[in-house]
């Protein structure tokens, strides 16, 4: 395979030709999330809770046959057959770092990213690596392993530290390795939430930081370019790769710029092309008539897109994606916006790897046959996290009960404070990240273990197959437009 580099705002093979990255995330995979691989809270805190139950050694092997079928080389060759390019592949630290060992780094985590490349490498598909979640916390949500919301990473010189050598040792294993197409160096960093999401600190009232993010960027990347000189380094913006206005010109050659770009036309509910009105005032969910139009406005809009206009740098779309959980009625629309979205970005060259590859029925190319063995024994959990509202994406279509009694609770705080300024819905979505989707998931946890107590290995392993590719449904209207647009030339 040839070593991608940048030439002006292209990516390029070493014959000068552009190459157009086209692929997915594999989220769930080497840094688990709550709702694509059916637990509850986070993936530190679930392991824990599963070793309290089975045993550290029992607990470990039922993570690793979990990862064993979630993606493997039959993934790969599908992806492949699909007209993909490229795989990001997040990463969370702890598979590479122990915190009670800070720079030894794990074998067995590299073996299983190794044995990954080596198909990727097979198949002829590149491989983007991404810190997901990185020591200390660099954002305050669940995706970044975070069970609590405080975020340490900006403030903090040892998990820098620690950060930065870990790249390092990428770098030293993977400087010569063409089919590691770069390094995302983080995932969707959030530089100034200390104490997790506020009204004062969520949405329009965020204040970025960019000397500090901006003193990192150039640190992290410095080292390691005095290890691998030629490997594309891809760069994220704040405020969970939303805010660009403040980062520098680019420092150092072979730098591509990744932006992510949910936006309301691709959750839903509602009609599209059509007039959404939604509950949520976050940034990827404005109101108002979303045709094909209105995605390229947006995508026109967006900070990512107009940094990597200025200076004239690749860009992509890190993540995007549309949910398909909802009334039977409503995916033929989710499919329509995304169908639009990915056309504006080939309209305008932009490079793409949707979210996510698989997971247990809501955003996925593939997805866990509702009547697997897995699927059956965590449907317990699924109902109790609906009604606890204990995931952020997968119950979007319904207003769970402890979200009403957590809207409640924020009016309560409203009127006794007095303060104008706190806006409601913004109040109640901090407050349902802390209450539901922390506090509420973590009590969860035991719950989803004790659904393993008392099995063998062989038992595990059998419900454990439930994640392999062959046991799985395609999302076969989904990956019919991505194929779409993946097969051009």
């Amino acid at each position: 395979m040839d070593l991608l580099q940048v030439k002006g705002n292209k990516i390029i093979d070493s014959n000068g030709k552009p190459v157009q990255l086209r692929g997915t995330c594999v989220g769930g995979w080497m840094n688990m999330e709550n709702f694509i691989n059916g637990y509850p809270g986070t993936e530190t805190g679930i392991r824990q809770a599963v070793a309290k139950v089975l045993g550290k050694e029992k607990g470990e092997f039922l993570f690793d046959r979990m990862l064993d079928y979630f993606f493997n080389e039959n993934d790969i060759k599908f992806l492949k057959d699909c007209g993909a390019n490229v795989v990001r592949l997040p990463l969370n630290y702890r598979h590479f770092e122990d915190d009670q060992k800070p720079f030894v780094y794990k074998e067995k985590g590299f073996e299983r990213l190794n044995k990954v490349l080596n198909w990727c490498e097979k198949h002829g598909i590149y491989a983007i690596l991404d810190m997901h979640a990185v020591q200390g916390w660099h954002n305050a949500h669940w995706h970044s392993d975070n069970s609590r919301g405080i975020s340490l990473f900006w403030s903090n010189v040892h998990f820098q530290d620690r950060f930065v050598a870990l790249w390092e040792e990428f770098a030293r294993r993977y400087k010569d390795r063409a089919v590691v197409a770069g390094y995302n160096i983080m995932n969707e960093p959030c530089v100034n939430v200390p104490d997790g999401d506020y009204p004062y600190t969520f949405y329009e009232n965020y204040t970025p930081d960019w000397d500090c993010m901006n003193r990192i960027y150039r640190r992290v990347v410095g080292a390691i370019r005095t290890i691998d000189p030629d490997h594309i380094i891809f760069i994220e913006g704040d405020n969970y790769s939303h805010n660009f206005n403040g980062l520098e010109a680019p420092f150092a050659k072979n730098l591509v710029y990744s932006s992510h770009n949910y936006n309301v036309a691709g959750f839903g509910p509602g009609a599209y092309p059509g007039e959404f009105k939604t509950h949520r005032i976050d940034r990827y969910h404005e109101n108002g008539y979303w045709d094909r139009n209105k995605q390229v406005e947006e995508y026109k809009h967006h900070e990512g897109t107009r940094y990597a206009e200025k200076y004239n740098v690749p860009l992509w779309i890190g993540e995007f994606g549309s949910q398909y959980n909802g009334p039977v009625e409503e995916i033929p629309y989710r499919l329509r916006a995304m169908d639009d979205q990915i056309d504006v970005f080939e309209e305008f060259s932009a490079h793409w790897t949707t979210w996510t590859y698989k997971d247990v029925g809501v955003m996925g190319w593939v997805m866990l046959d509702p009547e697997s063995e897995y699927m059956k024994l965590i449907a317990p959990i699924q109902e109790k996290k609906k009604i606890l509202g204990a995931e952020n994406f997968t119950y979007r279509y319904a207003t769970p009960p402890a979200k009403k009694m957590v809207s409640d609770l924020a009016t309560l705080i409203e009127e006794t404070l007095g303060d104008p300024n706190i806006n409601h819905t913004t109040n109640t979505i901090c407050l349902s990240q802390a209450a539901l989707t922390g506090y509420a998931a973590a009590l969860l946890q035991p719950v989803y273990a004790n659904l393993f107590k008392d099995m063998s290995e062989e038992q595990i392993d059998k419900i454990m197959q439930s994640f392999d590719i062959q046991n799985c449904k395609i999302n076969e209207g989904l990956v019919e437009v991505l194929k779409k647009h993946m097969n051009k030339k």
